[in-house]
């Protein structure tokens, strides 16, 4: 029933001691560090700890932000590590998924996760038909918000829109919708657009 510490820090400028601190205050017996954007798939760290943990063991992060790319990836995660009966601990929030009220807290999460993507989905959706009814593939030239990728990101994940499609929507290249989507995603994308060409 071990401990597990994970530190997460953006860039390769940024000292994740502050963190590494805490989780040892925490009495983690081992700690992994990852210094990598929130947004990238491949977290080699993060895959190392949870190849560590085994069933009984306690996942401690010093906030939930560290953990997740977004609610609906921290749910998944969730979801993980619950099925693999190992705890998750968040120290600055005081979630704890080994008690009833920690648990409660990742159903509630599941709720506004889903909720979340629904509303998203939507927006965008009744966007893009609105600007091809006024005869337009997409809006004008503007840069990517995080509003904006995670709208873009939705659409992708709903299956329904090429990023061609996406790329017209929000008025950029193709090249800067798969700079958004992460290295995973990027394979998925190739392999969907390449199973959708007709075949000559």
């Amino acid at each position: 029933m071990a401990l597990v510490g994970y530190a997460r820090v953006s860039t390769r400028d940024q000292h994740p001691d502050a963190q590494t601190d805490a989780l040892a205050a925490a009495g983690c017996e081992k700690v992994f560090v990852d210094h990598a954007s929130g947004t990238l798939a491949t977290r080699t760290a993060l895959d190392e700890a949870l190849g560590y943990l085994r069933a009984g063991d306690t996942l401690v992060i010093t906030k939930l932000d560290r953990l997740g790319r977004s609610v609906r990836n921290l749910k998944q995660l969730s979801d993980e590590l619950q099925a693999r009966e190992v705890g998750l601990r968040a120290l600055s929030q005081g979630i704890d998924t080994t008690t009833p009220g920690g648990r409660l807290f990742f159903h509630m999460l599941a709720a506004i996760a889903e909720f979340e993507h629904d509303l998203i989905v939507e927006r965008t959706v009744d966007g893009l038909a609105a600007a091809r009814a006024r005869g337009r593939k997409g809006g004008p030239k503007f840069k990517m918000t995080p509003n904006k990728i995670a709208q873009a990101r939705a659409m992708y994940d709903g299956g329904k829109h090429t990023v061609q499609e996406i790329a017209d929507t929000f008025g950029v290249s193709r090249p800067t919708i798969y700079r958004h989507l992460d290295e995973r995603v990027n394979k998925r994308v190739d392999e969907r657009v390449d199973a959708a060409k007709p075949a000559t």
